[in-house]
């Protein structure tokens, strides 16, 4: 049965060789431009992965609890600084609103009549109509109507701040990424309502392993390749945290942008580089590396075509490593001096007829 099946894969594998090789011999050779394979050193610079995150970003809160009574804006809405984002019901803080102006005009009452008396007692005193006794009773009355209406001021500064938890605004420029709750939910203090983000700026943030870490210092520069827009941009390294006790080995690094650009989103995935100015002759590797645009991706598979006998496309399947700006590391399937195919002005196939450029 076991050679049943050896003889079948056989056969499958003859019949798509025959296949390959009447459809290459009914076609036209396809135009291709070649190279050969050359070795690189990567000891100017180093690499990492991260990704995109704007400078500003806030999960907003109230210190409150009560029910939403509307959320103003939408995920994805532009806000400017100061623009109402939510309002939580504040109807007992009406109340206590109230009771505090009230407070404030009691006390206000209470300050106005101690200090006609006090005023009334001085003149008194001066024309020694008063003794020293009613003089330091009135005083002391006074200080504390002063003191009184001073505390009732205060309380109503108190109720008016817990305002700004029921009518919350927004802290700075940016658009809204996130809403947690609707109209209606309960709103509890520390609980996120809102996220929002500052589009003005945007950082990359980066791992780098504790074998590179020593060499990226604050201050270098850095080239930024995101993949999805296949665009390259510089920034200059901002912070390089000093520990790795929560990230299993790998140190936080954070690039700022030199130019934002209109089509970059918060969350998009980099390749960074890291360009080292000096280097030690013991952390010089000399490594393969091919254009990443000459690859070929089939599922989980990567090749390359490489030129075979009579000029013939051969599809070589590598295993490939980090990546160097617009370059890719190749751990194995080719070798130094091997050409391979950098594009072609049609389909290729393995064992399509090629006309070297």
């Amino acid at each position: 049965m076991k050679n049943i099946f050896i003889y079948s894969i056989a056969f499958i594998f003859l019949i798509s060789c025959a296949d390959d090789k009447k459809k290459a011999e009914n076609m036209d050779a396809v135009p291709v431009t070649v190279s050969k394979v050359k070795s690189g050193n990567t000891a100017s610079f180093v690499t990492a992965s991260g990704k995109i995150e704007s400078e500003n970003s806030a999960e907003i809160s109230t210190r409150m609890m009560g029910y939403v009574h509307k959320i103003h804006v939408k995920t994805g809405q532009q806000v400017k600084e100061g623009q109402l984002l939510a309002s939580i019901n504040n109807s007992d803080l009406q109340a206590k609103k109230a009771q505090a102006e009230a407070g404030v005009l009691q006390a206000a009452a209470s300050y106005n009549n101690a200090k006609k008396d006090y005023d009334r007692f001085v003149n008194l005193f001066q024309q020694q109509s008063a003794s020293q006794k009613e003089l330091d009773d009135m005083t002391a009355r006074f200080e504390m109507a002063k003191a009184g209406l001073e505390s009732a001021k205060q309380m109503k500064n108190e109720v008016l701040a817990q305002f700004s938890y029921a009518n919350i605004t927004a802290p700075f420029s940016g658009v809204i990424t996130q809403t947690f709750v609707k109209d209606g939910d309960m709103a509890t203090p520390g609980m996120p309502l809102i996220s929002m983000e500052g589009m003005s700026k945007m950082q990359i943030t980066a791992m780098v392993s504790e074998e590179d870490i020593s060499i990226v210092k604050k201050g270098m520069n850095a080239t930024v390749r995101i993949k999805s827009l296949n665009k390259e941009m510089t920034g200059k390294v901002s912070e390089v945290s000093q520990s790795a006790k929560n990230t299993g080995g790998q140190y936080l690094v954070k690039i700022i942008l030199d130019e934002m650009d209109t089509e970059i989103r918060s969350g998009m995935f980099v390749n960074v580089q890291f360009h080292v100015a000096h280097q030690t002759d013991d952390k010089e590797t000399v490594k393969i590396l091919v254009p990443e645009s000459a690859l070929v991706k089939q599922g989980q598979l990567t090749g390359i075509y490489t030129v075979g006998n009579e000029n013939t496309a051969i599809l070589r399947w590598l295993r490939v490593g980090n990546v160097y700006g617009s370059q890719i590391e190749v751990l194995s399937g080719l070798a130094e001096g091997e050409t391979y195919v950098v594009s072609s002005d049609g389909k290729l196939f393995n064992g399509a007829k090629i006309k070297i450029q």
